[in-house]
């Protein structure tokens, strides 16, 4: 794999994690993207959210190198990658973690055997089969404690609530040391407390890692208290505490419907 591209352009156009500007993006015709701008902080938490077709899905997609951009500029760790010129499996290299809506984890296996399976380094099944107690179960049962399935490790993961399923999957994320972790739609489907409980979650994860969360769900946005950016038709709308997009005309207009 050839090494990471220097991006051909000043060390200073941004000392951000990620930055995008000017990313464009059409499907026969139509607009999913739309100059759309983006700057996400080291070790920041932002909340992305919008109507449907707003370009949330193409947003990550574009980031996580699934979809390249007609135009614009997407830069990682200080501006110095340029993530346009990267394959999908490059860009989970460089740090970048997704987790979809719908969980999947291996239903077959324990709970804990799924969160060695994630883990970073070697993944060879050479390795799996060698593996003895010693740091990695260490960094296992930090993980099993920080998503709260401690006391599930030898459960078998298909038995887990559709919750627990979740928290289970952002624990394979983080085995895998992201930079920069891409959560949608994490409370999907979720109880009220296993609402609750994913918020303390992902509040938790942003104290070592820079965090992405696209949500529909605005009393968790809430829960979040992170920045809000609201996109809409492929472009960012607005931008603020939740309290001040709710409060913004034209959101209330296209998105919350009041």
């Amino acid at each position: 794999m050839a090494a990471n591209p220097v991006v051909d352009k000043p060390r200073d156009i941004t000392q951000s994690l990620l930055y995008l500007d000017g990313v464009t993006v059409s499907f026969d015709g139509f607009r999913a993207l739309n100059n759309l701008a983006l700057d996400i902080s080291h070790g920041e938490m932002r909340a992305i959210i919008g109507p449907n077709g707003a370009g949330k899905t193409t947003m990550m997609d574009v980031i996580t190198g699934k979809t390249r951009p007609d135009a614009g500029e997407v830069l990682f760790d200080n501006g110095n990658v340029d993530l346009t010129a990267q394959d999908e499996a490059a860009i989970a290299q460089l740090g970048i973690g997704r987790k979809f809506q719908k969980p999947t984890v291996f239903e077959n296996h324990t709970v804990e055997d799924n969160v060695l399976l994630a883990l970073e380094g070697d993944r060879t099944v050479r390795r799996n089969l060698l593996w003895r107690p010693n740091g990695d179960a260490h960094r296992i049962g930090a993980i099993l404690e920080t998503i709260g399935l401690e006391a599930h490790r030898d459960r078998q993961a298909g038995a887990l609530s559709h919750g627990q399923k979740q928290w289970l999957e952002i624990g394979m994320l983080i085995a895998q040391n992201p930079k920069l972790l891409l959560v949608d739609e994490p409370v999907a489907g979720m109880t009220d407390s296993e609402t609750r409980t994913t918020a303390e979650l992902l509040k938790d994860i942003a104290k070592s890692h820079t965090v992405i969360v696209v949500e529909h769900d605005m009393e968790f946005v809430r829960m979040l208290g992170v920045k809000v950016t609201v996109l809409h038709e492929g472009s960012v709308l607005a931008e603020g505490s939740i309290d001040e997009v709710s409060a913004n005309e034209r959101v209330v207009e296209v998105y919350l419907g009041r």
